[in-house]
Formats: structure tokens, sequence, C-alpha cells
């Protein structure tokens, strides 16, 4: 039975909630492949160095500089969007004949199907998250995404069954018009050989992990700005800069040691060191720092609703902080590490092993 998984190339995110995904197909004996992006194959190289990779299509987003342009660039770029769309179904349409694929997996990918496999989908966001302004628009995204599962045998939900779970509306909506399964918060961290070891008792000799991730220009902006604010605050601070791509290196300036990227173990074990993480509010990142029982300081991607809209319902929850990027300064972070809040732990069941072994059968 071959597998072909291709993470979307819009934030790291993607890539690091297929793992669980992957692992969870090959323990039932199946042949994966990958179809990934430069930006993940080293990634993916470092965690499947076994696996055969093919480069897929790539949607090449690069963020207004703005944030709240956001929604006129995707509205002036949505030409070249459906562009990759028809391009990547062909491209996953010539995968299948020509390699033999029985199952192709997209996470979020709106266009990697094919008649001749079953094709599953995933995605958290089944309500798409409109600006406040347009929020009552949402029907109308609930509506689109809904015809576009429709191309899929499958949609895939990484989040519980039962509302509102860790993207609340975001990730419950009624009426779909394709099977629909929830798969459970996803991380990469869930299956490490050492977690219980790192989850024990930890130093915690850290006062901020800060996490850079996204898409440019405000990936970059995001870094910057946490240089700037942490050199300010006491004890000692960790920046991973989240390029699985660069060259592996460390270095120091003041109170603040940085890593251009750290393996999967060691990156656990540092969040687990740290009494505050501060990172984009991506829901990846949301499942990983819950898998880690970490306590967390949210500063959602300009532009980006999704993040906006999930932080500030972490934050009215009491699982997290959520500070705009707009506010971000050294007063906001000192008050936001007053305060006392942590993601709630995950279920200790595993919901993808029938997931996986009932597409295996529909094949």
């Amino acid at each position: 039975m071959k597998v072909l998984v291709a993470p979307l190339d819009w934030g790291l995110g993607h890539a690091t909630r297929c793992v669980p995904v992957i692992r969870e197909f090959l323990r039932q004996g199946a042949q994966v492949e990958l179809a990934v992006t430069d930006s993940y194959a080293p990634l993916y190289r470092e965690i499947f160095p076994e696996l055969k990779k093919h480069t897929a299509p790539s949607y090449g987003i690069v963020y207004p500089k703005h944030g709240f342009n956001m929604g006129l660039w995707l509205l002036k770029n949505s030409v070249h969007l459906n562009r990759v769309v028809e391009y990547e179904h062909h491209y996953a349409e010539e995968m299948v004949r020509r390699h033999g694929f029985d199952i192709l997996f997209s996470d979020n990918r709106f266009g990697f199907y094919s008649a001749k496999a079953f094709s599953i989908y995933m995605t958290h966001q089944c309500r798409i998250a409109f600006p406040a302004l347009f929020s009552k628009f949402e029907g109308i995204g609930v509506h689109w995404h809904r015809k576009k599962m429709e191309n899929f045998d499958q949609v895939w939900i990484p989040d519980l069954r039962d509302a509102p779970g860790y993207a609340g509306a975001m990730s419950h909506v009624k009426n779909y018009t394709v099977p629909v399964r929830y798969a459970g918060p996803l991380s990469r961290f869930t299956e490490l050989e050492n977690l219980s070891e790192i989850m024990g008792e930890t130093p915690k000799d850290l006062n901020v992990v800060a996490v850079i991730s996204g898409v440019e220009p405000a990936r970059s902006t995001f870094e910057r700005k946490l240089r700037e604010l942490l050199s300010q605050v006491p004890g000692n601070h960790v920046v991973i800069l989240g390029k699985p791509g660069a060259e592996k290196r460390s270095w120091t300036e003041g109170n603040v040691q940085f890593f251009s990227h750290l393996e999967t173990s060691e990156f656990a074990r540092t969040v687990r060191r740290a009494r505050w993480i501060v990172s984009r509010g991506g829901y990846s990142t949301v499942m990983d720092m819950a898998v880690l029982g970490a306590s967390c300081i949210f500063v959602p991607t300009p532009g980006q609703y999704e993040q906006v809209v999930l932080s500030r319902a972490l934050s009215r929850a009491g699982y997290a902080v959520d500070v705009s990027a707009g506010r971000l300064s050294l007063e906001t972070l000192r008050q936001a590490m007053e305060s006392s809040v942590k993601l709630p732990k995950p279920p200790a069941q595993n919901l993808l092993t029938p997931l996986v072994q009932e597409a295996l059968k529909q094949v």
C-alpha cells in the first residue's frame, strides 16, 4: 500500500503536524513517500531520512509588509493561488499515474487529490477566520471550503470531536458533505522515545524561550523585536530561529542564546526548561505546547486572522496570554509574564490508529 503525504508550505506547522500521521501509516505497514517543498525537506530528512521525497509545488506565500493588508493581498494574488492549486492537482494525478500511489494525504493543499487514489484532506480551519469587520461573511468562507472538501474522499480534523476542543469554532462546523473524522490533537512530540524523561523533573533555568516561525517578512520582524526585548528582560533566554535548512549553529548575545534549529528531542527539552514560551499563535504550535505542558504568550502573525481568533479564545479561557504584535513591548511582555496560565493536557488515547486503519481498508 503506497501513501504520498503532502503538507502545505505555509508555515512549518503543516509539516510538523504531519509527523504523527506519517508514523502511524508506517506503523500500519504502508509504504510512505513525501511530497515536500525545499523549505520542508531538511526537517523531513532529519526525522525520516529513509523515506523517499518528491519536490512538491510551492505556493510561494510572502506576507505583505503590513498585516492588515493580508485580505487585499490574497485578493490580488487569487489568480496566482488558483493556478498553483490547478497545477498541484495535475501534479497529484501524475504522481498517482507514474508511481501507483493508493492514498494521497493532503495537509491543507486544496488541489492534492486524485480520482484514482483514496484522497484525504486534513485541516483544522473548517471555518476560515475573517477580520472582525467582515465576520458576517464567514458563512461564505465555510461554504467555499466545504466545496473544496468535496474533491476528497475523507476530511481529517486535528482536534477533539467535542467542542470547543483546541481550535474552538474553527474546527467544529456542521453539515459536511463528505465523511469527516476527528483525529485528535497532533504533535511531533507525542511519540518521542524519551518524552517521559523530558516531562519529568526538568529545572526551569530559562526565563523565556522564543520560537520564531512563519513566512516573511513577518517572521524577521518578529525575530528583531524579540532580540530587542529579551536583552532587557532579566534572566537567561533562548531564541530558536526555526531554520531547519540553515547550518546548525548557536551563539550567545548577552543573556540570550540563539539556535538556528534544534532537533525534535532537544527542542522539547528546551521548552520544558522555560518558564515562558513566546511564539506565534499557529494551531500546530498550540498542539505542540499543549503536549509539552508549556505556559505560553502568543503573538499572532499580523493579518493571519486564524491565529488572532485562536489566541484570543485561548486567552479568554485562561490557557495562554494573547499579545498582539502591535502591542508587543517591554511593558506588555512583563505584564504577560505575571500571569498564571497553562494549556490543557491532550487526552492520552491515540485517535489516529483507527483512522489510518480505516483509510487503508478503503483502497
